[in-house]
This record gives structure tokens, sequence and C-alpha cells, in this order.
């Protein structure tokens, strides 16, 4: 109580210099204003406050649809809890590594990641968990021993990890922020006009062609076009697609705002100058679109994203490869709009208290296990070429970048199988009930071994443009098979201890993460 009244007392003082350091230059305001900064700084400044002076890394977790969000939180939670192998975690290696539990998360109105229930999935059902649809957050609490002759002589330390898990979809929103409703009808245009995306978006397309802008606004006819605009990021975010680039983001997870002006709005074909007419469909469309970007977007970049110390972006690249080169275009795109939302820059104190930058991210390439080891390191070097670009931007900004390819959960193992003379590495494990392979359908019970085949070793022909003359390798990708995979049974040991959910390359992710911050 004494420190809520204090951050409670002195608040008015600090909104004002913080308001005076903003008007300075001393924020980022390219996706917020002025009112904002202070609101984020004063909200930060609360959290140290309330955190007694010790505050808590908060890592964001996000991905696009599937990437596996809540299996990795799960996975990572899990493994930290019930001692699992982490040989590349620090603390864990050295022996520093003492324990983690569950605490009650900072933010009372902020719905709780259900940890257990996804464990009990997980473990009991050998099911994967539901994706996410909304934020949740929860506070995981590791002890540990320090590496500092300073540090042991203090007594053990602790950190505690507050995790904010939210939809990667969210996250393509925040540079609307930026843009008004012309530039957001014109760059959603383009992209539907693109060959790659035409077919998809045809009807939406062909009802937008015979709007009149300027016409009289139109509650069935703003209706119509947002179905068909919404239909069509559904189908272009499909296996059969697997495109990336799909703001608004809401759109495809309306939650609670289904139905409500807000949320019921499309891109128009807007003349080059002018500004909308009184009463007018674009003046309906545009308001909708600014209600968008102050209900939905405004609010979760500054309750949630702009107050992140860490961050992993989670890619289903796989997935991609999938879809062919236009779905690895459209993912590059859509990572490189996705880096150029975060805050980056190298952490301080100060900054800890007040400002809050990202300074370390992960981009990790999910699924890992789909693959045999051989193909680990090129999953890695496709994620780095698709990121190239972004990240030598954020690096610049003092953020450290990092590229991994994992799987929070294994779920399959490894195994050489011989078959006519030749020896395969192959992959071994359950496929869930309704996964298809060769004309066959598997029920959810058969282990079998799969040659899911190699990926190559350099990405380059992946991305090459049979415009120039040059023959992407899509031929090698086609050949290849990726089947999803039932969890694991959890091994138990001959004392009958059951041991943690296995993974790969788990452990890199989070000394690159946390290491620093359990030294």
């Amino acid at each position: 109580m004494l420190v809520q009244g204090l951050v409670k007392d002195r608040g008015r003082a600090y909104m004002r210099g913080l308001e005076a350091w903003c008007l300075a230059g001393s924020f980022d305001l390219k996706l917020t204003d002025i009112t904002d900064g202070a609101r984020i700084a004063f909200d930060n400044l609360s959290d140290y406050a309330l955190s007694l002076g010790a505050p808590p890394v908060r890592l964001g977790v996000t991905g696009l649809a599937r990437a596996g969000k809540t299996v990795f939180i799960t996975a990572l939670v899990h493994n930290l809890i019930h001692g699992g192998r982490l040989p590349v975690l620090a603390p864990w290696r050295e022996g520093r590594l003492m324990g983690a539990d569950l605490r009650p998360q900072l933010h009372q109105d902020v719905p709780t990641f259900d940890y257990r229930g996804h464990v009990r999935r997980l473990i009991d059902a050998r099911a994967w968990p539901e994706s996410t649809r909304a934020i949740s957050e929860m506070r995981l609490s590791i002890a540990y021993e320090s590496s500092t002759f300073w540090g042991r002589n203090v007594g053990r330390g602790r950190l505690d990890l507050d995790i904010v898990d939210y939809p990667g979809e969210w996250l393509l929103d925040l540079p609307l922020l930026s843009k008004d409703f012309r530039a957001f009808s014109r760059e959603a245009l383009e992209r539907a006009r693109d060959p790659r995306r035409a077919a998809i978006a045809s009807d939406w397309l062909g009802y937008t062609n015979g709007l009149a802008a300027d016409g009289l606004a139109d509650e069935e006819a703003a209706g119509r076009a947002h179905e068909l605009f919404s239909g069509y990021l559904s189908a272009a975010r499909a296996d059969e697609h697997a495109l990336s680039m799909l703001p608004p983001g809401r759109f495809l997870m309306p939650g609670d705002l289904a139905g409500s002006p807000a949320l019921t709005f499309a891109p128009l074909d807007l003349p080059d100058g002018g500004r909308p007419g009184e009463g007018s469909l674009w003046q309906m469309m545009e308001s909708r679109y600014e209600a968008y970007k102050d209900v939905v977007v405004r609010p979760f970049f500054r309750n949630h994203f702009a107050r992140l110390d860490r961050q992993v972006v989670l890619v289903d690249v796989l997935n991609a490869l999938n879809g062919g080169r236009a779905a690895l275009l459209d993912l590059e795109a859509a990572l490189q709009e996705i880096l150029t939302c975060f805050r980056p820059g190298k952490s301080s104190w100060l900054s800890q208290v007040l400002t809050r930058r990202v300074d370390r991210i992960l981009f990790a390439a999910t699924k890992a296990d789909q693959l045999n080891h051989v193909s680990h390191d090129r999953l890695e070097r496709i994620l780095r070429r698709l990121l190239d670009g972004a990240i030598a931007k954020a690096s610049f900004s003092g953020a450290e970048v990092e590229v991994r390819a994992i799987a929070a959960v294994r779920a399959t193992r490894e195994a050489n199988v011989k078959r006519n003379g030749d020896t395969l590495p192959c992959i071994m494990g359950v496929p869930q009930a309704g996964e298809q392979l060769d004309g066959r359908i598997f029920a959810g019970n058969e282990e079998i071994a799969l040659f899911p085949g190699d990926l190559p070793e350099s990405p380059q022909g992946l991305f090459a443009d049979p415009a120039a003359g040059l023959a992407p390798e899509t031929s090698l990708i086609s050949e290849m098979r990726f089947l999803r995979f039932r969890p694991p049974p959890l091994e138990v040991t001959a004392e009958g201890l059951q041991l943690s959910l296995p993974h790969i390359r788990l452990d890199r992710a989070l000394d690159f993460l946390i290491g620093d911050r359990l030294a």
C-alpha cells in the first residue's frame, strides 16, 4: 500500500516531467503520440515500484497462426519447473539453476495463461493445445546461484519472468498506427491485385470495383465489403496458400468485437487526391478505420507491446515452404514488417524504469522435429535469409537478434531405415488423426517411420525468380513430406520419475533470451 500510495501521490509530477521529455524527442513517436508515450512511461514506473526495485523481465511470445506459441510457452515453463535437460543454458550446465515456480502475475486485468490446462492436454491427452486467440500473461519465478563472487555472497538470486502471449496477427496491425485510410487502402489493393493473390481476392476486388467511394454511406454495402474482404484474408491464410501479410489482424479473430462498427470496414479504391464528402461511404469507412486503430491497435501497443524487454517471434517456415515461392516471399514481407514494429535498443537501468526497449529478439523456426537433424541448420539459414534486411536494421539500433531452428516439444525421434539397399535418415512418430500420406489416412494411434527429405544446403534457390530466367528449387520442396505428429508420451526413469517435455534447441533459445539475467 505504501508503494502504491507513493506512485499515486507523485503521479502528476512524473507525468509533467515525462511529457516534457517526450517533447524533447526522447521517445520514438513513430507508432504513438506524446500522450501515449507519457502514459507508457508512467505505467512502466508503476510496475517498477510495485516490483520493489527488482523489475521482472517481460518476455513477449508471438508468431503467426499455428506457429506454436502456446506449445513454446508451455514447454519452456515445464522444463524449468521440472528440471528438464537444458545443457546450453549456462546456469543449468554449471549447476546454478535451483528451480522455478509459478507466481501470481503482476497485471490483474489480463487473462492468465492456462499453463496447467495446456500441460494436461499435451501429456494426458497427447494432443496439441488450441491456438492463441487473445492476449494472456503468466509469471515464472526462477531461483539461481550467481556466477559472480559478489552475487554468491549476497545470497540466492531470483528472476521473475513475465511471459506475455499474443497473436502475431495483432503485431501486423501496429504499422497501421502510422498510416491513414488512403495508405491502408492503397497497400491492401496492391497486394490483392498481385498475380499471386488476385484469384483468391477476386470476389472482393470485383465488389470493390463496383463501389463509389463518394457515394452515400450504405451500411449494407459496408457490411458486404467487409465480409468479402475478411473472407479473402481467411482464404489467403489457409494452408493451401499459407500467406502471411493479412492486416487487419482482428478481422481473422474478432472476438467480442465481432459486428461492431470498428470492425466493419474494408479498403476502398480511392482517387489520388481530395477528401471524403460528408455522409459518403468513404467517410464512413475512414471513420471506422480510425476507430479500429483507437479501440483495438493503440491500446494493445500502449498497454502490452510497448512494455516488453525481450521478444520471441515463432515462424512456421515449413508451412510457407509447402505454399511455394509466393508464400515464402509473402512471409519475408510480413517478417520485415513485424521487425519494424519493435522498439529496439540497448537496455539500461533507466530504460527499464521508463522507456523500456526490446534489447533481444529471437526468431525461431518451429517444428524442427519434422525434419532430420541434418536439415536443422538449413532451416535456420532459410529463416535468416528471410530476415536479412530487417535484422541488419534492428542490430544497428542496438538490439541483439538471433535465429534458431527449434521444436519446443519434440514429437518425433530419429532412426535409420534401410530401403532398397540405401540407408535413409528417417523420423518416427504417431501422425495425428486425419493426416494423409500417399492416399493413406492415419487414425492417430500408429507409429510410422518417415523419410521427410532434406532441405537444400543454400536457401538462395528457393527465392529464385522464374521471370528472370532462374528456376526456383520448388522441385526439392515438393518431394519433402511434412506431417503433423501427436505429442509424445513422457519418458519415465527406472525410479518411476516422469521426465520433462522433450525438445530440440529450446535450451539455446532460453540461453539467448534470459541467460544474461541468470549470471
